[in-house]
């Protein structure tokens, strides 16, 4: 994959670390008589970037939430850096906090500045001191370019700035894997090159990385694999170079050509 981002040498993402962040298998999840997700079989290895595309409705961030069982699955099972989230045993809370999850909305506390944002679940889910907070939140704020902001409300920022607020929040808790629900659905054209880049520096930098998005050429030019679901299945998986640039399915065929020229769409007669 030419294109592709190259995780750095001897970091996480290296073909020396071997082993499934996720490990999907079999999953179903209804909401009442309606099935969104049919039987997902999917896994994702350590260091690994992973795209999900597809049209709205097909169960992309259903399947996200299914992974920290934010949504409870119908049926199946779901293991995360080999410990089973669907096990009603588990302890949930404990797996989480190896989960950073980035939603479309940005979820920050109006009443908190951006240092406090990011301190608060760090103090209270695991119990640091306040100089430790702050020093691993003015750690993340540089990573995703915001050390400018610490003492700045969510109001003061724009959607680009509170999305990265966002992403740096979930590095504070120096999480194993990310998952990204549409993270720039939301913003203005103008303000997604930010995010973006933000996202790109953790997959060079070997961050293990579940994204659904409709950014073709994010998909594109950084993931290892790019997966299409459609109506509740995986259709299609592989590649970038492949799914994107050369699809084998008629139903992938179709959704690329409309997302990727969408002047060129025709109304059906």
């Amino acid at each position: 994959m030419a294109a592709s981002i190259k995780k750095k040498d001897g970091g996480p993402g290296t073909p020396a670390e071997s082993g499934e962040a996720i490990q999907i298998e079999g999953l179903h999840k209804s909401f009442g008589d309606l099935e969104v997700l049919k039987g997902i079989d999917l896994s994702v290895k350590r260091g690994e970037v992973v795209c999900v595309i597809g049209p709205s409705g097909s169960g992309k961030s259903t399947l996200l939430r299914c992974v920290n069982l934010l949504e409870e699955p119908t049926s199946g099972k779901v293991s995360v850096a080999g410990t089973e989230v669907t096990d009603p045993d588990v302890d949930i809370d404990r797996v989480r906090r190896g989960i950073g999850m980035v939603f479309q909305a940005f979820n920050l506390f109006p009443h908190l500045t951006v240092l406090e944002n990011l301190g608060i679940a760090q103090r209270r889910v695991l119990g640091r001191d306040k100089e430790l907070a702050e020093r691993t939140a003015r750690h993340n704020l540089e990573r995703v370019g915001l050390t400018d902001k610490e003492d700045a409300y969510p109001a003061k920022l724009s959607g680009g700035q509170q999305q990265r607020v966002a992403i740096a929040r979930a590095l504070s808790m120096e999480p194993e894997l990310m998952l990204f629900d549409e993270p720039t659905s939301a913003l203005d054209p103008e303000l997604v090159g930010d995010v973006l880049a933000v996202m790109r520096k953790l997959a060079k930098e070997g961050m293990t990385m579940l994204v659904v998005t409709h950014e073709m050429s994010f998909a594109r030019e950084v993931a290892d694999r790019v997966v299409f679901m459609d109506e509740g299945v995986i259709v299609e998986q592989g590649t970038p170079d492949r799914v994107v640039g050369d699809p084998q399915h008629p139903r992938t065929r179709s959704f690329l050509a409309r997302v990727l020229d969408p002047a060129a769409a025709q109304l059906p007669e």
